[in-house]
């Protein structure tokens, strides 16, 4: 009788390890599948000069959702009333007076080169890197009709400018772009800030891509070298670049503007949305939501008048979820005074659309 009860609970034992295991792998897959899914673009051109460093300016809360807490949308009517709550967000940050440091970016040729052009439709779509937007090229490519579903598109393709048959808006003349700012569909996609920073750089400096050497051999020892405080005790590009080293570099707003002139283009991954696509500047007509993508895509595609024509890809359960405990994770080593310096900077990209300021890591 004790021998079989034994074999019981040993049973029983072995049954729940083997539950524990497969929670355990199933968690760690979709965290991966997430980065992976979030964390591919392509080379950009242009660069982007810092600004000088201001201290985080204090703003009255507005009364809009919190996005890493989305309603839900049922319906096209609470779709659209969500969307023109995001406008009216950015609206009202675009002209308090007190943000323009953080809002107001002229659009240069860096702004015109982020926007893609699908002519045929009268679409205009900015690319904010680290959100997602290989998807919505590869919408805007079929489209232009060189492919009839998403699912035909050689990955490779998406990111070959050259010939992946998307224009971009800096490629017409002057009339031709203020014509198409006026009257086209624009949209574009963001992220909570801080996530979207912590995607570039497991993207940029943990995986380092075959293709992209100069991230890992010549902007990581950089960067180590002007912001490691104990780089001179030890071989100081050995253990590669940190976050906290990351961290201090983008929250050094005047010190780093040598350092961007000197990395060029590659620094179009953690520039601010401010720079990326002047919403202050350019009256866009849609900005969704990283995480609410599942609900946004099909309303951005119904209002833009192409849902019949294209469908945007299927998106893994989970994916786009806000996970606060990685960005916890990533920040657990990071001074508040490096914290502090770092929300200085993305402050606008917060504000602007309606992300909860990070106060379990500033306080």
């Amino acid at each position: 009788m004790r021998k079989t009860m034994r074999q019981h609970w040993l049973l029983l034992g072995a049954c729940g390890w083997v539950l524990f295991i497969l929670m355990f792998v199933s968690k760690f897959i979709s965290f991966r599948a997430a980065d992976e899914y979030v964390e591919s673009s392509g080379a950009q051109s242009w660069t982007v000069l810092g600004t000088k460093w201001v201290r985080p300016t204090r703003v009255s809360k507005l009364a809009l959702n919190p996005s890493h807490q989305p309603s839900a949308i049922h319906s096209a009517a609470d779709w659209h009333s969500v969307s023109e709550k995001r406008i009216e967000q950015l609206s009202t940050i675009c002209k308090n007076s007190t943000l323009r440091h953080l809002t107001r970016v002229s659009i240069s040729k860096f702004v015109l080169d982020r926007i893609f052009v699908c002519d045929k439709h009268k679409i205009l779509f900015c690319q904010t890197p680290k959100v997602g937007n290989t998807q919505w090229k590869k919408v805007l490519i079929v489209l232009n009709g060189v492919f009839s579903t998403v699912e035909e598109i050689p990955e490779n393709l998406v990111h070959d400018h050259e010939k992946n048959g998307l224009p971009r808006l800096s490629s017409f003349t002057p009339q031709e772009v203020t014509h198409r700012l006026n009257t086209y569909f624009k949209f574009f996609i963001v992220r909570d800030p801080f996530e979207r920073l912590i995607s570039a750089f497991k993207d940029k400096f943990i995986k380092n891509p075959r293709f992209e050497p100069w991230y890992k051999h010549d902007i990581a020892p950089a960067i180590i070298r002007k912001y490691r405080k104990s780089h001179r005790d030890s071989d100081n590009t050995a253990s590669g670049l940190h976050f906290e080293d990351f961290v201090r570099y983008l929250g050094d707003m005047e010190g780093r503007s040598r350092m961007d002139r000197q990395f060029g283009d590659n620094i179009i991954h953690w520039v601010t949305y401010t720079e990326l696509c002047a919403p202050c500047e350019i009256q866009y007509s849609v900005v969704g939501h990283h995480e609410t993508l599942e609900q946004d895509a099909p309303h951005i595609l119904r209002a833009a008048g192409i849902d019949q024509l294209v469908s945007y890809p299927a998106i893994p359960p989970g994916i786009t979820r806000y996970n606060r405990s990685k960005v916890e994770h990533y920040f657990s080593g990071i001074s508040k005074r490096d914290i502090r310096h770092l929300y200085a900077r993305y402050q606008g990209d917060f504000l602007m659309f309606g992300y909860p300021s990070p106060e379990f890591l500033l306080n």
